[in-house]
């Protein structure tokens, strides 16, 4: 169409663009009454005052409204949250001291009444996997239910988030991370990867710093292995004298990650059967128990790696029903790799699918 207008000799000034729309068209300069927009006679809007010349009075576009804010949880609701999950009973029993003695301290306060000053930041030592950053988050959320913080919300980081790579720099990066966690709980996991050298003890320095700048809306929570955690907080004054209360997260029991386990499927939407519980419990058995074992992890891995499984029996079934999809079978926790061919059927499922298409028979670690 550009082309048959270039080799015509139509004066464009005689064609009434006044009904045409052409805006969105992608057309050279040189043909500005084209481009521009035409606006029906006694339709263009006046200057406004202040404005340039041919400066637009559009309204700008509207936003979207965006989605309310989900109201806080209650300090009850959070404590309830906290009582469900699974094992952790000294953890627990800390955490309700903790509310117990920063409440009271609160209406003290309140009432005119002196206080000493109770710090807030906790040190929590466990293996990995013993529900550390679950309980981390919660703690952000109760604070808040007991005034102690405006918005409770939880930032995790380790070393790499928090050094650069010159000095200078990481006092600059780790202030800004501090930043992003005010109203809430910074949660530095291996804290004691920041020992032993000159840029891990600037940023020390720094969370000491704002630690004691931002004390009135803001919790640290330092975790890590236990011994590791000891020596760090021990060759920091600065750290030793602000935490006063370290948390121990015990590693789970079999039957706790076999509970562990339960619902980490069921939240998923499977369903483990007698044999599946069966066959992780001998798994659990034949693990070895040290520093490295993963707990909550360990069964999450375990799970993720049944579903892949799982999805591997059923792909040669077109239209596989609801049951199969949900049904985990105890050969789907058998270690190794996946064969390249079909697991054999169980003899039940095979009587079950002799004139169908074949059948098979389901807490956040931190």
């Amino acid at each position: 169409m550009l082309r048959a207008l270039n080799q015509s000799s139509l004066d464009l000034s005689s064609l009434d663009l006044s009904s045409l729309d052409l805006s969105s068209l992608d057309l050279p300069g040189g043909f500005p009454q084209i481009n521009a927009r035409t606006e029906p006679a006694g339709t263009r809007p006046e200057p406004v005052e202040g404005q340039p010349p041919g400066a637009s009075t559009r309204s700008a576009p509207i936003a979207p409204a965006a989605k309310p804010e989900p109201e806080p949880k209650t300090l009850d609701e959070l404590l309830a949250e906290l009582d469900a999950l699974v094992g952790l009973t000294a953890v627990k029993a800390e955490i309700h001291r903790q509310v117990a003695v920063l409440r009271v301290e609160t209406l003290r306060s309140k009432a005119g009444l002196k206080s000493p000053t109770i710090t807030r930041h906790l040190v929590f030592v466990g293996n990995p996997g013993t529900g550390k950053t679950t309980v981390a988050r919660l703690v952000g959320g109760i604070y808040r239910a007991l005034g102690l913080l405006s918005k409770g919300q939880l930032v995790e980081v380790d070393r790499s988030e928090l050094v650069a790579g010159y000095l200078g720099q990481t006092a600059i990066k780790t202030a800004e991370v501090i930043a992003s966690a005010a109203g809430g709980v910074l949660f530095v996991d291996e804290a004691y990867s920041l020992a032993g050298d000159q840029y891990g003890q600037e940023s020390v320095d720094t969370l000491v710093k704002e630690m004691e700048d931002r004390r009135d809306d803001l919790v640290l929570i330092v975790a890590g292995y236990p011994d590791p955690m000891a020596l760090f907080i021990a060759q920091n004054p600065g750290l030793a004298s602000r935490f006063r209360t370290t948390i121990e997260f015990d590693d789970y029991t079999d039957e706790e990650l076999v509970r562990i386990l339960q619902q980490m499927a069921q939240a998923a939407d499977y369903d483990l059967d007698e044999g599946c519980v069966d066959r992780f419990r001998s798994i659990l058995a034949t693990t070895p128990r040290g520093s490295m074992f993963g707990n909550a992890r360990f069964a999450r891995n375990l799970l993720e790696a049944a579903i892949g499984k799982h999805a591997w029996r059923l792909r040669e079934i077109t239209d596989p029903t609801v049951e199969q999809l949900r049904n985990l079978i105890a050969n789907d926790f058998d270690e190794g790799e996946t064969e390249n061919e079909p697991l054999a059927l169980s003899s039940e499922q095979s009587a079950e699918d002799d004139a169908a298409a074949p059948k098979e028979p389901n807490n956040e670690p931190g």
